[in-house]
């Protein structure tokens, strides 16, 4: 689990044959897990001044590998009892986004980011969504983008200070929002099943006697008719 709050701006040394070698004064273990960019990944490698990491193939096609290179964000994994200043995020990258439009807006700047149509469900106004990383509120979810406003302290101790319109982005989902939306989902398939198992039963404890007869009771008739 990491929270959205970034350690550093780790510097990439190399990227070839799927592994990831940093230079960061953060000193992880072997075996440690990293988000780079908001991607999980575990550490492969360390060394004086900094480590590697491997990525899967499943990670290299979520992820936006063409951003692995210059400056990288980089949080370590919580630990149980550390503070949650931003919220949950499991580094499990959902999709890429782009931003479409940087806007000044008083003392911050808006980032309107086009996000894939399959994770508009899990957005909401005044929500949380990890960007490249970093946990932001998103202020306003429209047709196809969000609008997330960052403050002048954000744009300087993250990279999103050089970010230009056109850059890819890491997506991480709200992690409740997805868990309520598969809890959802699969109520009503169980729902679906829970109906069908009653009419069944019903049927076999009707034909188990030729000579009892069991009349459906109101409660039998509702769970039927939830199958139609």
């Amino acid at each position: 689990m990491f929270n959205g709050l970034i350690r550093e701006l780790a510097t990439v040394q190399g990227y070839a044959n799927n592994i990831l070698s940093l230079r960061a004064s953060y000193k992880p273990n072997l075996g440690d897990s990293i988000a780079v960019n908001g991607a999980c990944l575990t550490v492969t490698q360390v060394f004086a001044n900094g480590f590697a990491v491997e990525l899967s193939k499943e990670t290299r096609l979520k992820i936006a590998t063409q951003n692995l290179k210059g400056r990288v964000h980089i949080e370590a994994a919580l630990r149980y009892g550390d503070r949650i200043e931003g919220h949950l995020l499991q580094g499990h990258i959902d999709g890429v986004g782009e931003i479409t439009s940087i806007k000044k807006s008083e003392n911050g700047t808006d980032f309107f980011i086009k996000i894939p149509l399959n994770l508009k469900p899990f957005m909401a106004s005044k929500g949380s969504v990890g960007v490249d990383g970093i946990s932001l509120t998103i202020n306003e979810v429209l047709e196809s983008t969000i609008r997330l406003t960052l403050i002048p302290l954000t744009m300087r101790e993250s990279l999103f200070g050089s970010y230009k319109v056109g850059r890819r982005v890491n997506i991480e989902s709200d992690l409740l929002a997805r868990y309520t939306a598969s809890i959802l989902e699969n109520r009503a398939f169980l729902g679906l099943n829970s109906a069908q198992n009653d009419l069944e039963t019903s049927l076999q404890g009707t034909n188990s006697s030729k000579n009892s007869k069991r009349e459906l009771s109101w409660q039998d008739i509702e769970r039927i008719s939830y199958l139609y």
